[in-house]
């Protein structure tokens, strides 16, 4: 066992503390807006709230929960995940799998990939996008949230560059017992495959839940508004009213306090799915970005 020596330790020790330090000024923003969240409308007010909450309260949670707006806007946005996520999956999966064949398999491989990769330096822009949504009918559906970003050409390259380092014996001894495409995708490629398609559930879910703009623009009612397009309104248009004067109830809940639960609320899901992923992540985006 070779020996780590006193300059490598401290190397180590600087560098955990370091990194951690960054961490924590990453998640600082966060722990601010969850303090403000549990705290009462009049120590928000005060600039009272830094990284504890003052007076707690779960007051703001109790109306967000209740909001209109704030759960449409979640069945919205749950609902977007999951279509989105299943015609990601299954169309990069497809995709991937042909093209990371050589040309002696499929001859026209390289313009098939350029086809693609074309789209990540060319885009049509923002008015041909919604007049194309408009001439299909999409607007103001759930479908024109998913369907534009079916195609992600870098999760497709990232899953294609996987599946070309899989080991070339598997996939000729199964074709050697009479597999064909089909049974080598979905019994073999797929379930060794987890690192790269948990790296790209983990993309995809993130893209999708985090998404305001599309929304604002495709959406013409504001009940079909996405989550974060809803708070994107509520925080970002100084017209738009959070509470009315029915709810504004000033000894326990006050517009502060009420947004800083909302925006912490859309994004705890983010914080309870990603650990579940991480193991895989950095796995799958090194082990897929490495051969072209």
């Amino acid at each position: 066992m070779q020996k780590v020596t006193t300059s490598r330790k401290v190397f180590l020790l600087v560098n955990y503390i370091v990194l951690g330090l960054i961490a924590f000024l990453c998640l600082l923003p966060l722990i601010n807006v969850l303090a403000v969240s549990f705290s009462s409308s009049s120590a928000a007010a005060g600039g009272f709230v830094k990284l504890w909450p003052v007076d707690f309260t779960i007051a703001s949670y109790k109306h967000a929960l209740t909001k209109k707006e704030f759960i449409e806007g979640l069945y919205v946005s749950v609902q977007r995940v999951v279509l989105g996520y299943a015609i990601n999956m299954v169309v990069t999966i497809l995709i991937a799998y042909p093209l990371s064949k050589e040309t002696t398999t499929l001859r026209a491989r390289n313009v098939y990939a350029w086809f693609f990769i074309i789209t990540m330096l060319f885009h049509g822009g923002l008015i041909p996008s919604y007049m194309t949504m408009k001439a299909l009918g999409l607007l103001d559906t759930i479908w024109a949230l998913v369907l534009p970003g079916a195609v992600h050409v870098f999760n497709m390259i990232l899953l294609l560059n996987f599946f070309r380092n899989l080991p070339k014996e598997i996939e000729e001894a199964a074709y050697i017992d009479g597999a064909g495409h089909w049974k080598v995708l979905w019994s073999m490629y797929i379930p060794l495959s987890k690192p790269a398609l948990a790296t790209i559930t983990l993309f995809t879910v993130v893209m999708h839940w985090n998404s305001w703009f599309d929304g604002l623009i495709y959406m013409n009612s504001p009940s079909n508004y996405p989550l974060q397009s809803y708070l994107q309104t509520i925080i970002v248009n100084p017209d738009s009213s959070t509470l009315s004067s029915t709810e504004l109830y000033m000894s326990e809940v006050s517009d502060r306090t009420f947004k800083a639960a909302q925006v912490f609320l859309a994004a705890l899901p983010i914080l309870i799915f990603y650990p579940f992923l991480q193991k895989y992540f950095m796995k799958g985006l090194v082990m897929g970005s490495v051969k072209g």
